[in-house]
């Protein structure tokens, strides 16, 4: 029988009101966009990489990655580190300052991270794993889940054998990716890969990679046996589609409202990072929205670099109004 969806899941005390969630994607899931994909339906959202050291010791973009805005629902947190002090100390001040959920990372592949031993190498090291996923259980009294790959590469899947020992030291759910750190993004994710851990733990089960769509939202879990979805990349462009996938479709912007739509988050995030910082952050996102919703538009790719390479937030935000009126009016145009 097919998952329903919009069902509400529990994670410990913490109910999750559907079984869509926004994954923790670096430099993309701040919280100006968690807020608005809260704001669509997602079921749950989890924030940016958190680097457990440098939370401790209140660096300033660390406590920005932490950052609540009202309407996102539960603040989970995704930590990540190797040392086990640091872990243990972060997740303390995290839930001192309202966190609701504490994420371990160990999945995230990227070289910065895996060179220091963090994410995804951890799995390359289950016993020191547990010691970082124990410290993490014991500083805290809400619930701590973990988010992982399938293994370092095809010669070391081990995410049922983590999945066991989590379970063990006090973990409340795990997220699998359904690829190995060696393959990084590349090739497709294996939902049926995740089974195993299904068949080696009784917790809630969140199945990662690939997931765009309700089609390929229940396709992840027949395969998987998972209990919930993550969307992650797929949302790129598309703060709303994980409430999209859960059957929510809250306020998804049409043609004529994307434009001040995508200018009202550019303000956002001027406003939470500084207007100096907040146009660099912001660049990937009008990117993405561009790509997506304005490649239809004449000289789009010109366009595109100019508001990307320019500074001055107004002028940009001017650019903005100009092209997505253009893409709107083709919409338009080519529907009539």
């Amino acid at each position: 029988m097919p998952i329903d969806l919009e069902a509400p899941i529990a994670i410990g005390p913490v109910v999750a009101r559907n079984r869509v969630f926004l994954a923790p994607m670096s430099g993309i899931s701040d919280a100006p966009f968690r807020k608005l994909a809260y704001g669509h339906g997602a079921g749950l959202v989890v924030s940016e990489m958190i680097a457990s050291r440098e939370f401790c010791e209140a660096h300033a973009e660390s406590r920005k990655r932490a950052a609540r805005h009202d309407g996102q629902g539960p603040l989970m947190l995704q930590l990540a580190g190797r040392e086990a002090r640091w872990m243990g100390e972060a997740a303390r001040i995290a839930e001192g300052e309202g966190a609701d959920i504490i994420d371990i990372n160990m999945g995230c592949p990227a070289k910065k991270v895996t060179g220091g031993l963090s994410g995804s190498a951890l799995m390359r090291d289950l016993d020191h794993a547990v010691t970082l996923i124990e410290a993490t259980v014991a500083a805290v009294t809400v619930p701590v889940t973990l988010k992982m790959r399938l293994g370092w590469d095809d010669r070391s899947i081990n995410a049922p054998e983590l999945a066991r020992r989590a379970e063990a030291a006090g973990v409340r759910m795990i997220t699998v990716h359904g690829r190995t750190r060696a393959q990084f993004y590349e090739g497709t994710a294996d939902w049926r890969a995740v089974a195993a851990v299904r068949a080696a733990t009784s917790l809630p089960l969140v199945v990662n990679g690939d997931i765009a769509d309700r089609t390929s939202a229940q396709a992840a879990l027949e395969a998987s046996r998972a209990d919930a979805v993550m969307v992650g990349r797929a949302a790129c462009g598309r703060p709303w589609l994980a409430g999209a996938v859960a059957g929510q479709g809250t306020g998804i912007p049409d043609a004529a409202a994307i434009g001040a739509y995508v200018i009202a988050h550019y303000e956002a995030m001027l406003a939470h990072y500084g207007e100096e910082t907040g146009v660099r952050h912001a660049r990937k996102h009008l990117g993405w929205y561009l790509d997506v919703h304005a490649s239809h538009v004449n000289d789009i790719s010109a366009r595109k670099g100019t508001i990307l390479r320019e500074r001055d937030a107004e002028t940009v935000k001017q650019h903005l109004a100009v092209l997505f009126a253009e893409a709107a009016s083709g919409v338009r145009s080519m529907a009539a």
